[in-house]
Order: structure tokens, then C-alpha cells, then sequence
């Protein structure tokens, strides 16, 4: 006979597309209020929450019949922007089963299909909680009510409403190869995947969510469950903290086995693997997210599943997303840390010759940051763990590239001595608690001063422009020739030279003036004077004559071959024509 004592808690690990409700589901099921208190209202690593047998049994109420076993549900709330694939990944190895959360109106989103592969990756069971009912056009709420019972509630019409979407997400299913039915019509849930409709607002449908939840853990998982109840402890650090009173403390959660005070572990570090003993073990009261606990309960032993703050010394060089091991005969030491060190070798983030400069607070949001950067092609140069420091700075500073001298720094301070060092440099630095938000402003930064250099580079460069002599605007014939002139394409400045259709080179622009006042340009359209010095009108030049500006070589092949998609039409077109009169005498000018 099975013993409850005999059996850890279950992980139950939450994926699903940002914004379709992962946090406010837990939020729900605790009674608290966390994802208000997210930054950009987005998780942004990975978190824990016990919540015990006895929770889930008054939230189920009438639904829950038998005995179960298993001590209660430790929940893993995953970030759900497409950045944190990585961390996923890592919730996703630890998971005994799975809830992959999708807005009901919304369907599969890009991350809903990404959270699948982990899935299938690590042969994880899972179900599809379909989230926001309420929102249905409609939907008569009735919180916290089992499904059933809200569902024969609502309308006709809300219920095929209702209908027509679940069928739309069993087809998603489908299509990504898994065979599914809304939960109520499913006999055998390890063959196919349950569809539960559920409000994580008003509470509709989160009794069968639980319900099925234990009863997969209790009827599938028992084995193995039973088999990683004793034993050394192993887990995966989620945060370093500083804790007042405490100094640097290990926020993990165990996955395995046991974890007492006084026991040796080893714990993944930025070098050598840290090996250390366990001076405290700080639990988070049950329905509380570890993230953001104050009011932790001591205790000497914990049993897996659950998440943990450990105290002890010489965390100060701990990665955050590193393995924690339990070390029961010290003849292993070296052997597990040898361990941990090959896995942490495993993370290789490939860097450039040249690019930007990442910092990150763990492990996962550097992978996390990688990934971003590689998905938009901007080069990496260096990325690591820690806080921002003026070597940072200093080395970043020998890029010349000016769009790839930065620092991206995600949930990371910026040292004293890298400010001043920054103030000092060209080297721009990004600091943000919101990766998509962190990478939107410096792809932003990229796009400004890009314009800028455009914008510059446009003015020194000489640009096309053509001109017919005017009928009876001749005001002098020469030294210099002052003639009426109207401009046919893109513009003309003073100080350009210009040349006639052959290709001749007839004189220097000196001027343009517009009603008597002096201009620095003229552009189509426009009729001014010009002074031209060089030719006499009647000789080289006479009235009726198209002249164009004379771009040289470098300048042409600049605008030809990169700011075409910038100048205007008629500048274009007035292009192609000088470019026609040059090659015609060269057929490989300015290529």
C-alpha cells in the first residue's frame, strides 16, 4: 500500500503564450494578486507556489471523491513572452505534467505552438486550459462554479459560442498532432489531451482544472513519484538574493529527494561549482509565490517537490539557473561537482568578433536575451552574468562600430565607476526589467541614429539635379553667365559643377538667387537665377539647353547603390539620366 509519506508533491508546470492568463490563473487558485505587480505586466522568470491537498480539495468541493495521496500541487509559473524559450525549456525538464493556457477568443498563438514542442520534447502529459469565457459574447458568470454547471446556465447561443471555439482549439491540436476532446467527454487522458474552459477572473472551470490535475498525478504519476521521494536532494537554483540579515540566499526548487540543515551541496557558480553547507532552510508559507514572499517559516528538512530559499555560505559567486546537488558521501564531491560544471559548459552562448555587449541576472534571461538578438541579427560580442562594471564599459569602447558600442543590461545595476566610465565614452548603455521592452529601445536607438547619419550623409553628398536655360532670361552672357533657369529633377546648390547632355563640362554653379535674395538650393519646379562660371551664353551654352550636375564618381555610386530607396522620384529618375550620359562615354562609371 502506498503511503502519502512515501510520495512527493507533483510539479505542475504553466506555459502558454503572453497574456493569455498564466499568472492570474495561479493568482486565482492562491488568492493573491501577483500578476498585477508584474513588470510590463509580463512574468519575467520562473516561479514556484505550493498549493496543499486540502486548497485543492475546497476549491474542488463536491467534485473531489476518493482518497488522494499525493501531498498537494507545487506549480511553476513560466514568463510567456517568446524571449524566454530557454526558461521554459528548464520548466518544462522539471515538470511531472503540464498546463498549457490559451486564450479561448484568441486561439493558438506563436508561443501556444512553441509550448507544445517543449512539451513534445520532454514527453510531458499535459492539458489545454481554455482561459477568458467570460469573455464570450453573452456569458452569464458564476464564480467559481464548476464548468458543468456554468455551462448549462448560459444561452443556446453562448454555449455554441462557446462550442465553436473549443472546436477550433481541438483542431489546432490536431494539426500539431495531438488527438483531444473537451475533458468531460475523455475516457482516457494519456491518450488524449483534456480541453478545460475556465475563467481565471471569475473562478469558472478551476475546480476541473484541479480536480483533473490531481487525479493524473494520483492515477499515472504514482510510481514515479514514489521512487523520487527519498533520497539526496537535487534542484535548480532560480535566484540569487541578498536577504537583510542573511546575506546571499539560494531561492531553489527541489525536485528530487531531500534537503536538510546541515546537509553539503554543491551549487553551479560562475567557476569552480561552489561547495558549501546548508546553515537554514526558509519555506514560503503554502499558497505563496517564492518569488515575492517576506514571512518565510524555518524548517530543518524539506521534501521534494517544493520550492526553497537555502542559506548558506559563500553564495556569492552562484548562477542563478544552475544546478543545486545534495552530497551524502564526500568521496563524491568531486565527481558531482565535475558534474555540474560539464552541465553549465552545456549553456554555450556563440559570440561574434564584433557586436553588443549582455548583461544579465540569470542564466536564462541571458539565453533568453541571446536568442532575442539572434532572431533580429544583431552580432554579440561578449555576454555574461552580473552586474554592469566599468571593464564592461572600457572594453565595449574598443568597438568602432557606433550602432554596436552598447551594453544591454536585463534586471542588472549599473556599477558607480561604469557610470562615470560611460560619461566619459561613446559606449551607450540599455538598462531594462522588461526584455521586449529592453530590445524595442535599443532596435529604436539603432533606427534614430541611423536617420541621423542618413540625414547627414545626404547633405554632403551631391546630389542629381537638372535645369533648362529659360527663353529670354539671359541677365548676363559671362564672368559668370547670370541666366533664368527652371528646375526639372531633384535640386541644384551652389559650388556643383555642371554639364550638358554630351557629357561636356561647362562651368561651375556659384549661385542661385530667388526674387532677388540669395538661397542654398533650388528644387523642382522651382524657376530662380543662377550664376554659372566658366561659359558665355551663345557659345558653350544658349537658351533652351538642359544641364545637369555633375555627381562625382564616389557620390553616385553611394546614392546608387544605398539611398535609392530614400530620394525622391523625380531625383531618381534624374539620376538615371546623368548616369545614362556618364556611361555611355564608360560603360563601367561609378559601378
Amino acid at each position: 500500500m502506498v503511503k502519502k509519506a512515501d510520495l512527493r508533491t507533483p510539479i505542475i508546470c504553466v506555459l502558454g503564450h503572453i497574456d493569455h492568463g498564466k499568472t492570474s490563473l495561479l493568482d486565482e487558485i492562491r488568492g493573491t494578486s501577483i500578476a498585477e505587480q508584474e513588470k510590463g505586466a509580463i512574468t519575467q522568470h520562473i516561479g514556484a507556489t505550493e498549493v496543499p491537498l486540502a486548497t485543492i480539495q475546497n476549491k474542488c468541493g463536491s467534485l473531489m471523491k476518493g482518497d488522494f495521496k499525493v501531498p498537494g500541487l507545487l506549480f511553476i509559473d513560466t514568463p510567456g513572452h517568446h524571449a524566454f524559450t530557454t526558461l521554459r525549456n528548464r520548466g518544462g525538464a522539471l515538470s511531472d505534467l503540464a498546463v498549457l493556457i490559451v486564450d479561448v477568443t484568441e486561439g493558438f498563438q506563436p508561443q501556444t505552438t512553441e509550448a507544445l514542442k517543449i512539451l513534445r520534447h520532454f514527453k510531458t502529459p499535459f492539458v489545454l486550459a481554455a482561459n477568458k469565457i467570460d469573455r464570450i459574447h453573452g456569458w452569464r458568470p458564476h464564480e467559481d462554479k464548476t464548468f458543468m454547471l456554468t455551462y448549462e446556465n448560459q444561452s443556446e447561443y453562448t454555449k455554441r459560442s462557446l462550442d465553436n471555439l473549443i472546436y477550433r482549439l481541438i483542431n489546432q491540436l490536431n494539426e500539431e498532432g495531438f488527438s483531444s476532446d473537451r475533458y468531460d467527454r475523455i475516457r482516457d487522458f494519456q491518450k488524449n489531451v483534456g480541453v478545460i474552459p475556465i475563467s481565471a477572473k471569475t473562478g469558472e472551470g478551476i475546480p476541473d482544472l484541479l480536480m483533473i490535475l490531481i487525479g493524473l498525478a494520483q492515477r499515472f504519476l504514482e510510481g514515479d513519484l514514489r521512487l523520487h521521494a527519498k533520497g539526496p536532494g537535487r534542484g535548480t537554483v532560480l535566484e540569487v538574493k541578498e536577504e537583510r540579515g542573511l546575506g546571499k540566499t539560494l531561492d531553489v526548487i527541489l525536485y528530487d529527494g531531500k534537503l536538510k540543515t546541515g546537509d553539503t551541496i554543491v551549487v553551479g557558480s560562475y567557476g569552480k561549482p561552489i561547495v558549501t553547507r546548508v546553515r537554514a532552510l526558509l519555506k514560503p508559507r503554502p499558497l505563496t509565490e517564492i518569488r515575492v514572499e517576506e514571512k518565510f517559516q524555518r524548517v530543518d528538512e524539506i521534501v521534494a517537490a517544493a520550492g526553497i530559499k537555502v542559506v548558506a555560505h559563500s553564495l556569492d559567486n552562484a548562477l542563478a539557473g544552475s544546478p543545486m546537488r545534495v552530497v551524502e558521501d564526500e568521496a563524491l564531491i568531486e565527481k558531482i561537482s565535475n558534474d555540474i560544471k560539464s552541465e553549465l559548459d552545456d549553456v554555450k552562448i556563440k559570440t561574434d568578433e564584433i557586436g553588443v555587449t549582455l548583461k544579465a541576472d540569470t542564466i536564462g534571461s541571458l539565453e533568453a536575451l541571446v536568442q532575442e538578438l539572434n532572431d533580429a541579427k544583431v552580432p554579440i560580442w561578449r555576454a555574461d552574468v552580473g552586474d554592469i562594471s566599468k571593464r564592461d564599459i572600457i572594453e565595449t569602447a574598443t568597438i568602432r562600430d557606433p550602432y554596436l558600442a552598447v551594453v544591454i543590461g536585463f534586471c542588472v545595476e549599473m556599477l558607480q565607476d561604469a557610470k562615470d566610465e560611460a560619461l566619459k565614452s561613446q559606449v551607450q548603455v540599455f538598462q531594462g526589467n522588461v526584455i521586449y521592452r529592453l530590445l524595442e529601445d535599443y532596435t529604436t536607438w539603432v533606427k534614430e541614429q541611423q536617420s541621423i547619419s542618413e540625414r547627414e550623409g545626404l547633405e554632403t553628398i551631391v546630389r542629381a539635379g537638372k535645369f533648362r536655360l529659360m527663353l529670354d532670361c539671359v541677365f548676363r552672357k559671362s564672368k559668370p553667365a547670370i541666366v533664368g533657369v527652371k528646375i526639372l529633377g531633384g535640386k541644384i546648390k551652389p559650388g556643383v559643377s555642371v554639364i550638358k547632355k554630351s557629357g561636356i563640362n561647362v562651368g561651375i554653379l556659384k549661385g542661385i538667387q530667388e526674387h532677388g535674395e540669395s538661397r542654398n538650393e533650388a528644387v523642382t519646379g522651382k524657376e530662380v537665377a543662377v550664376a554659372i562660371e566658366g561659359p558665355t551664353v551663345g557659345r558653350q551654352i544658349k537658351e533652351g539647353d538642359i544641364l545637369y550636375v555633375d555627381i562625382p564618381k564616389k557620390h553616385a555610386r553611394i546614392i546608387e547603390q544605398e539611398l535609392c530607396d530614400t530620394i525622391p522620384a523625380d531625383e531618381l529618375e534624374t539620376l538615371k539620366e546623368f548616369l545614362e550620359i556618364k556611361r555611355k562615354i564608360d560603360p563601367f562609371w561609378a559601378r
